[in-house]
Protein backbone atom coordinates (compact mmCIF):
# COMPACT_ATOMS: atom_id res chain seq x y z
CA UNK A 1 0.00 0.00 0.00
CA UNK A 2 2.94 2.60 1.02
CA UNK A 3 4.70 1.94 -2.38
CA UNK A 4 1.97 1.97 -4.39
CA UNK A 5 0.78 5.02 -3.19
CA UNK A 6 3.61 6.45 -4.59
CA UNK A 7 2.73 5.89 -7.88
CA UNK A 8 0.92 8.27 -10.36
CA UNK A 9 -2.90 7.59 -10.54
CA UNK A 10 -4.19 6.29 -13.64
CA UNK A 11 -7.36 4.67 -15.18
CA UNK A 12 -7.99 1.02 -13.92
CA UNK A 13 -7.67 -1.44 -16.89
CA UNK A 14 -9.14 -4.92 -17.54
CA UNK A 15 -5.47 -6.75 -16.78
CA UNK A 16 -5.36 -4.90 -13.58
CA UNK A 17 -7.94 -6.95 -11.80
CA UNK A 18 -5.60 -9.99 -12.18
CA UNK A 19 -2.52 -8.76 -11.48
CA UNK A 20 -0.58 -10.37 -8.53
CA UNK A 21 2.66 -8.87 -6.85
CA UNK A 22 4.60 -11.07 -4.58
CA UNK A 23 7.45 -9.87 -2.20
CA UNK A 24 9.66 -12.29 -0.45
CA UNK A 25 10.05 -11.45 3.56
CA UNK A 26 13.39 -13.40 4.47
CA UNK A 27 13.93 -13.41 7.80
CA UNK A 28 17.60 -11.70 8.07
CA UNK A 29 15.83 -9.29 5.86
CA UNK A 30 16.95 -7.78 2.38
CA UNK A 31 17.26 -4.58 0.27
CA UNK A 32 13.51 -4.17 -0.36
CA UNK A 33 12.46 -6.01 3.27
CA UNK A 34 13.51 -5.13 6.83
CA UNK A 35 14.54 -8.03 9.02
CA UNK A 36 12.39 -9.87 11.57
CA UNK A 37 12.13 -12.75 14.31
CA UNK A 38 9.71 -14.93 12.14
CA UNK A 39 10.37 -17.70 9.68
CA UNK A 40 10.63 -16.45 5.87
CA UNK A 41 7.41 -15.88 4.34
CA UNK A 42 5.77 -14.53 1.13
CA UNK A 43 3.10 -12.09 1.04
CA UNK A 44 0.94 -11.37 -1.88
CA UNK A 45 -1.33 -8.89 -2.88
CA UNK A 46 -3.99 -9.22 -5.68
CA UNK A 47 -5.23 -6.67 -7.94
CA UNK A 48 -3.41 -3.42 -6.38
CA UNK A 49 -4.26 -0.95 -8.43
CA UNK A 50 -7.83 -2.21 -8.83
CA UNK A 51 -8.22 -2.10 -4.76
CA UNK A 52 -6.52 1.31 -4.82
CA UNK A 53 -9.03 2.36 -6.50
CA UNK A 54 -11.81 1.08 -5.03
CA UNK A 55 -10.47 2.65 -1.46
CA UNK A 56 -10.29 5.91 -3.02
CA UNK A 57 -13.79 5.70 -4.22
CA UNK A 58 -14.98 5.32 -0.10
CA UNK A 59 -12.32 8.36 0.72
CA UNK A 60 -9.99 6.05 2.40
CA UNK A 61 -6.52 7.41 2.56
CA UNK A 62 -3.72 5.46 2.31
CA UNK A 63 -1.75 6.47 5.79
CA UNK A 64 -5.13 5.90 7.19
CA UNK A 65 -5.26 2.53 5.70
CA UNK A 66 -2.04 1.34 7.36
CA UNK A 67 -2.46 3.24 10.34
CA UNK A 68 -5.72 0.88 10.70
CA UNK A 69 -4.33 -2.28 10.05
CA UNK A 70 -0.92 -1.99 11.38
CA UNK A 71 -0.75 0.50 14.55
CA UNK A 72 -2.12 -1.85 16.38
CA UNK A 73 -2.97 -5.18 17.57
CA UNK A 74 -6.39 -6.62 16.07
CA UNK A 75 -8.88 -7.88 17.90
CA UNK A 76 -10.30 -11.25 16.95
CA UNK A 77 -14.58 -11.60 17.07
CA UNK A 78 -15.98 -14.93 17.68
CA UNK A 79 -17.35 -16.21 14.34
CA UNK A 80 -20.95 -17.08 14.64
CA UNK A 81 -21.00 -19.18 11.09
CA UNK A 82 -20.05 -22.48 9.59
CA UNK A 83 -17.63 -21.41 7.18
CA UNK A 84 -14.63 -21.87 9.40
CA UNK A 85 -12.94 -18.32 8.67
CA UNK A 86 -11.90 -15.85 11.28
CA UNK A 87 -12.72 -12.49 11.82
CA UNK A 88 -10.64 -9.89 13.03
CA UNK A 89 -11.57 -5.98 13.89
CA UNK A 90 -9.40 -3.01 13.95
CA UNK A 91 -8.59 -1.38 16.61
CA UNK A 92 -10.51 2.22 16.11
CA UNK A 93 -13.32 0.05 14.47
CA UNK A 94 -13.01 0.58 11.42
CA UNK A 95 -12.11 -2.42 9.31
CA UNK A 96 -12.90 -6.37 9.52
CA UNK A 97 -10.38 -8.27 8.29
CA UNK A 98 -11.47 -12.14 7.42
CA UNK A 99 -9.84 -15.25 6.60
CA UNK A 100 -11.30 -16.89 3.21
CA UNK A 101 -10.85 -20.01 1.67
CA UNK A 102 -8.86 -20.54 -1.80
CA UNK A 103 -11.99 -20.35 -3.71
CA UNK A 104 -13.73 -17.55 -2.13
CA UNK A 105 -10.36 -15.21 -3.39
CA UNK A 106 -10.61 -17.37 -6.53
CA UNK A 107 -14.61 -16.07 -6.89
CA UNK A 108 -13.85 -12.56 -5.46
CA UNK A 109 -11.36 -11.99 -8.15
CA UNK A 110 -13.57 -13.54 -11.02
CA UNK A 111 -15.97 -10.84 -9.59
CA UNK A 112 -13.90 -7.56 -9.19
CA UNK A 113 -14.30 -6.43 -13.23
CA UNK A 114 -18.19 -6.12 -12.30
CA UNK A 115 -17.70 -5.38 -8.81
CA UNK A 116 -15.77 -2.28 -10.48
CA UNK A 117 -18.55 -0.94 -12.52
CA UNK A 118 -21.43 -1.43 -10.28
CA UNK A 119 -19.21 0.79 -7.45
CA UNK A 120 -19.21 3.23 -10.46
CA UNK A 121 -22.75 3.27 -11.09
CA UNK A 122 -23.73 3.33 -7.00
CA UNK A 123 -21.51 4.00 -4.23
CA UNK A 124 -24.75 3.47 -1.56
CA UNK A 125 -25.27 -0.49 -1.52
CA UNK A 126 -25.60 -2.70 1.48
CA UNK A 127 -22.76 -5.06 -0.30
CA UNK A 128 -19.35 -5.59 1.38
CA UNK A 129 -16.84 -2.72 0.90
CA UNK A 130 -13.68 -4.52 -0.10
CA UNK A 131 -10.50 -2.81 0.33
CA UNK A 132 -8.20 -5.40 -0.13
CA UNK A 133 -6.93 -9.05 -0.89
CA UNK A 134 -4.18 -10.64 0.80
CA UNK A 135 -2.05 -13.69 1.00
CA UNK A 136 0.64 -14.58 3.71
CA UNK A 137 2.65 -17.87 2.46
CA UNK A 138 4.79 -19.39 5.49
CA UNK A 139 5.59 -23.02 6.51
CA UNK A 140 4.15 -24.51 3.55
CA UNK A 141 0.43 -22.89 4.29
CA UNK A 142 -1.81 -20.24 2.48
CA UNK A 143 -3.52 -17.91 4.75
CA UNK A 144 -6.07 -15.34 2.75
CA UNK A 145 -7.40 -12.52 4.01
CA UNK A 146 -10.00 -9.86 2.89
CA UNK A 147 -9.74 -6.29 4.62
CA UNK A 148 -13.57 -5.10 4.33
CA UNK A 149 -15.76 -2.25 5.72
CA UNK A 150 -17.17 -2.90 9.85
CA UNK A 151 -21.04 -3.52 9.67
CA UNK A 152 -21.30 -3.42 13.20
CA UNK A 153 -19.18 -0.98 14.91
CA UNK A 154 -18.19 -2.45 18.36
CA UNK A 155 -18.15 0.99 20.17
CA UNK A 156 -22.32 1.10 19.72
CA UNK A 157 -23.40 -2.05 22.18
CA UNK A 158 -25.76 -4.22 20.27
CA UNK A 159 -28.41 -5.54 21.92
CA UNK A 160 -29.84 -7.80 19.32
CA UNK A 161 -28.38 -9.61 16.42
CA UNK A 162 -29.68 -11.27 13.92
CA UNK A 163 -28.11 -12.97 10.20
CA UNK A 164 -31.18 -13.71 8.32
CA UNK A 165 -31.33 -15.49 4.72
CA UNK A 166 -35.46 -15.48 4.03
CA UNK A 167 -35.16 -19.37 4.76
CA UNK A 168 -37.20 -21.09 7.64
CA UNK A 169 -35.51 -24.47 7.24
CA UNK A 170 -33.68 -25.19 10.20
CA UNK A 171 -33.01 -21.53 10.76
CA UNK A 172 -32.48 -21.12 14.40
CA UNK A 173 -29.67 -20.40 16.91
CA UNK A 174 -28.40 -22.96 18.40
CA UNK A 175 -28.12 -23.75 22.01
CA UNK A 176 -24.26 -22.96 22.35
CA UNK A 177 -24.81 -19.75 20.07
CA UNK A 178 -27.85 -18.18 22.42
CA UNK A 179 -25.12 -18.86 25.59
CA UNK A 180 -23.46 -16.12 24.25
CA UNK A 181 -23.57 -12.60 25.57
CA UNK A 182 -25.03 -11.24 22.30
CA UNK A 183 -26.12 -13.97 20.55
CA UNK A 184 -25.93 -14.11 16.64
CA UNK A 185 -30.11 -15.54 16.15
CA UNK A 186 -31.50 -16.29 12.83
CA UNK A 187 -34.85 -16.10 10.90
CA UNK A 188 -37.45 -18.05 12.94
CA UNK A 189 -35.87 -16.59 16.11
CA UNK A 190 -36.47 -12.75 14.58
CA UNK A 191 -40.20 -14.02 13.43
CA UNK A 192 -41.10 -15.10 17.00
CA UNK A 193 -39.29 -12.21 18.77
CA UNK A 194 -40.43 -9.66 16.51
CA UNK A 195 -43.78 -10.30 14.64
CA UNK A 196 -44.25 -6.97 14.06
CA UNK A 197 -41.00 -6.72 12.38
CA UNK A 198 -38.76 -3.24 12.55
CA UNK A 199 -40.85 -0.02 11.79
CA UNK A 200 -39.14 2.53 9.34
CA UNK A 201 -39.72 5.80 8.58
CA UNK A 202 -41.64 5.65 4.92
CA UNK A 203 -38.93 7.33 3.07
CA UNK A 204 -36.24 4.95 4.58
CA UNK A 205 -38.50 2.07 4.34
CA UNK A 206 -38.21 2.94 0.20
CA UNK A 207 -34.68 3.53 0.05
CA UNK A 208 -34.49 0.53 1.88
CA UNK A 209 -36.47 -1.33 -0.28
CA UNK A 210 -35.07 0.10 -3.27
CA UNK A 211 -31.20 -0.68 -2.00
CA UNK A 212 -32.20 -4.48 -1.37
CA UNK A 213 -33.82 -4.85 -4.94
CA UNK A 214 -31.02 -3.23 -6.24
CA UNK A 215 -28.60 -5.22 -4.54
CA UNK A 216 -30.22 -8.70 -5.30
CA UNK A 217 -30.18 -8.15 -8.76
CA UNK A 218 -26.69 -7.90 -8.73
CA UNK A 219 -25.87 -11.07 -6.74
CA UNK A 220 -28.33 -12.85 -8.72
CA UNK A 221 -26.50 -11.82 -12.21
CA UNK A 222 -23.27 -12.87 -10.79
CA UNK A 223 -25.31 -16.45 -9.75
CA UNK A 224 -24.57 -15.81 -6.21
CA UNK A 225 -26.49 -17.11 -3.67
CA UNK A 226 -26.93 -18.20 0.24
CA UNK A 227 -25.99 -14.89 1.20
CA UNK A 228 -27.10 -12.94 4.57
CA UNK A 229 -28.71 -9.80 5.78
CA UNK A 230 -26.42 -9.09 8.99
CA UNK A 231 -29.03 -6.81 11.27
CA UNK A 232 -27.45 -5.43 14.24
CA UNK A 233 -29.68 -3.62 17.08
CA UNK A 234 -28.74 -0.82 19.08
CA UNK A 235 -31.96 -0.29 21.48
CA UNK A 236 -31.96 3.85 22.55
CA UNK A 237 -34.78 3.73 25.20
CA UNK A 238 -32.82 0.40 26.86
CA UNK A 239 -29.37 2.18 26.93
CA UNK A 240 -30.96 5.42 28.65
CA UNK A 241 -32.58 3.32 31.10
CA UNK A 242 -29.41 1.43 31.52
CA UNK A 243 -27.37 4.73 31.80
CA UNK A 244 -30.01 5.75 34.04
CA UNK A 245 -29.68 2.43 36.42
CA UNK A 246 -25.96 3.81 36.65
CA UNK A 247 -26.60 6.47 37.83
CA UNK A 248 -29.10 5.85 40.28
CA UNK A 249 -27.15 2.73 41.46
CA UNK A 250 -23.79 4.17 41.51
CA UNK A 251 -22.54 1.06 39.91
CA UNK A 252 -21.90 -0.04 36.23
CA UNK A 253 -22.68 -3.64 36.47
CA UNK A 254 -24.94 -5.16 33.38
CA UNK A 255 -24.98 -1.54 32.13
CA UNK A 256 -23.95 -1.50 28.68
CA UNK A 257 -23.42 2.31 27.17
CA UNK A 258 -22.09 3.18 24.08
CA UNK A 259 -18.47 4.13 23.82
CA UNK A 260 -18.28 7.95 23.31
CA UNK A 261 -15.20 7.67 20.84
CA UNK A 262 -17.69 6.69 18.39
CA UNK A 263 -18.87 9.93 17.03
CA UNK A 264 -15.51 10.95 15.13
CA UNK A 265 -15.85 10.89 11.39
CA UNK A 266 -15.43 7.95 9.73
CA UNK A 267 -12.65 7.54 7.54
CA UNK A 268 -14.41 5.45 4.94
CA UNK A 269 -17.26 7.08 3.31
CA UNK A 270 -20.64 5.27 2.51
CA UNK A 271 -19.88 2.91 5.31
CA UNK A 272 -22.84 3.74 7.75
CA UNK A 273 -26.09 1.60 7.08
CA UNK A 274 -27.96 5.34 6.65
CA UNK A 275 -25.20 6.10 3.95
CA UNK A 276 -25.52 2.91 2.19
CA UNK A 277 -30.08 2.88 1.51
CA UNK A 278 -29.64 6.37 0.80
CA UNK A 279 -31.62 7.90 3.27
CA UNK A 280 -31.29 11.22 5.17
CA UNK A 281 -28.93 11.38 8.39
CA UNK A 282 -31.49 11.74 11.08
CA UNK A 283 -35.58 10.99 11.15
CA UNK A 284 -38.20 12.67 13.05
CA UNK A 285 -37.67 12.47 16.79
CA UNK A 286 -33.84 11.40 16.57
CA UNK A 287 -31.12 11.41 19.05
CA UNK A 288 -28.31 14.38 17.89
CA UNK A 289 -25.87 11.14 18.08
CA UNK A 290 -27.88 9.48 15.47
CA UNK A 291 -26.43 10.58 12.53
CA UNK A 292 -22.86 10.03 14.27
CA UNK A 293 -23.12 6.49 15.08
CA UNK A 294 -24.59 5.71 11.34
CA UNK A 295 -27.49 3.77 12.61
CA UNK A 296 -31.09 3.69 11.02
CA UNK A 297 -33.64 5.10 13.51
CA UNK A 298 -36.45 2.57 14.09
CA UNK A 299 -38.58 1.34 16.30
CA UNK A 300 -39.74 -1.71 18.05
CA UNK A 301 -42.85 -3.31 18.41
CA UNK A 302 -43.12 -1.92 21.42
CA UNK A 303 -42.23 1.87 20.15
CA UNK A 304 -39.23 1.60 21.29
CA UNK A 305 -36.46 3.75 19.43
CA UNK A 306 -33.83 1.70 18.10
CA UNK A 307 -31.15 2.21 15.60
CA UNK A 308 -30.31 -0.17 13.54
CA UNK A 309 -27.20 -1.24 11.25
CA UNK A 310 -27.47 -3.79 8.09
CA UNK A 311 -25.28 -5.49 5.46
CA UNK A 312 -25.53 -8.25 2.98
CA UNK A 313 -22.88 -10.84 3.89
CA UNK A 314 -21.12 -13.87 2.54
CA UNK A 315 -21.57 -13.28 -1.01
CA UNK A 316 -18.42 -15.08 -2.17
CA UNK A 317 -20.79 -18.21 -2.59
CA UNK A 318 -21.76 -19.22 -6.30
CA UNK A 319 -24.13 -22.00 -7.46
CA UNK A 320 -21.73 -24.21 -8.84
CA UNK A 321 -22.20 -27.93 -8.89
CA UNK A 322 -21.90 -28.42 -4.97
CA UNK A 323 -24.60 -26.44 -4.30
CA UNK A 324 -27.28 -28.34 -6.69
CA UNK A 325 -26.12 -30.93 -4.84
CA UNK A 326 -27.18 -29.95 -1.54
CA UNK A 327 -30.42 -28.13 -2.91
CA UNK A 328 -31.57 -31.26 -4.35
CA UNK A 329 -30.62 -33.52 -0.95
CA UNK A 330 -32.11 -31.11 1.19
CA UNK A 331 -34.98 -30.69 -0.46
CA UNK A 332 -35.72 -34.58 -0.30
CA UNK A 333 -36.08 -33.96 3.24
CA UNK A 334 -37.70 -30.81 3.76
CA UNK A 335 -39.86 -28.28 1.67
CA UNK A 336 -37.39 -27.19 -1.26
CA UNK A 337 -38.76 -23.88 -1.02
CA UNK A 338 -37.70 -23.14 2.73
CA UNK A 339 -34.08 -24.64 2.38
CA UNK A 340 -31.39 -21.71 2.34
CA UNK A 341 -29.73 -23.49 -0.58
CA UNK A 342 -31.43 -22.54 -3.91
CA UNK A 343 -31.34 -20.99 -7.35
CA UNK A 344 -30.32 -17.36 -7.39
CA UNK A 345 -33.00 -16.10 -9.26
CA UNK A 346 -35.32 -17.88 -6.64
CA UNK A 347 -32.76 -16.85 -3.46
CA UNK A 348 -32.76 -13.35 -4.35
CA UNK A 349 -36.98 -13.17 -4.76
CA UNK A 350 -37.22 -14.77 -1.26
CA UNK A 351 -34.28 -13.24 0.39
CA UNK A 352 -35.90 -9.48 -1.22
CA UNK A 353 -39.75 -10.31 0.06
CA UNK A 354 -38.78 -11.75 3.40
CA UNK A 355 -36.71 -8.18 4.68
CA UNK A 356 -38.89 -6.06 3.09
CA UNK A 357 -42.42 -7.73 4.06
CA UNK A 358 -41.69 -9.54 7.46
CA UNK A 359 -38.16 -7.95 8.58
CA UNK A 360 -38.82 -4.19 7.86
CA UNK A 361 -42.16 -2.61 7.42
CA UNK A 362 -43.27 0.72 6.41
CA UNK A 363 -44.45 2.61 9.93
CA UNK A 364 -48.41 3.79 9.90
CA UNK A 365 -48.51 7.32 10.02
CA UNK A 366 -50.52 7.98 13.27
CA UNK A 367 -47.24 6.48 15.29
CA UNK A 368 -45.88 9.68 14.08
CA UNK A 369 -48.84 12.35 15.22
CA UNK A 370 -48.31 10.72 18.64
CA UNK A 371 -44.60 10.71 18.50
CA UNK A 372 -45.54 14.55 18.10
CA UNK A 373 -47.99 14.91 20.48
CA UNK A 374 -46.06 13.25 23.09
CA UNK A 375 -43.44 15.89 23.22
CA UNK A 376 -46.00 18.62 22.92
CA UNK A 377 -47.62 17.89 26.20
CA UNK A 378 -44.18 17.04 28.14
CA UNK A 379 -44.50 12.84 27.86
CA UNK A 380 -47.38 12.43 29.25
CA UNK A 381 -49.89 9.86 27.50
CA UNK A 382 -52.24 11.17 24.90
CA UNK A 383 -55.14 9.58 26.33
CA UNK A 384 -54.74 11.59 29.64
CA UNK A 385 -55.25 15.09 27.85
CA UNK A 386 -57.47 16.51 25.77
CA UNK A 387 -55.52 18.37 22.67
CA UNK A 388 -57.52 20.39 19.91
CA UNK A 389 -55.49 19.33 16.28
CA UNK A 390 -56.69 21.74 13.27
CA UNK A 391 -57.89 19.47 10.88
CA UNK A 392 -55.40 19.77 7.95
CA UNK A 393 -56.65 19.41 4.29
CA UNK A 394 -53.72 17.35 2.04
Amino acid sequence: VGSLSQKAERDVLMQDFYVVESIFFPSEGSNLTPAHHHGDFRFKTYAPIAFRYFRELFGIRPDDYLYSLCNDPLIELSNPGASGSIFYVTSDDEFIIKTVQHKEAEFLQKLLPGYFMNLNQNKRTLLPKFYGLYCVQAGGKNIRIVVMNNLLPCSVPMHLKYDLKGSTCKRRASPKEREKRVPTFKDLDFIQDMPEGIQLEPDNYNALSKTIQRDCLLLQSFKIMDYSLLVGIHNVDQACRERAGVVEGGGSEGAVTPDHRRPQAQKALYSTAMESIQGEAKGKGALETEDQWGGIPARNSKGERILVYIGIIDILQSYRFIKKIEHSWKALVHDGDTVSVHRPGFYAERFQRFMCNTVFKKAPIVSYFYDVLKVLVGGTEISQVTIKIPLLVF
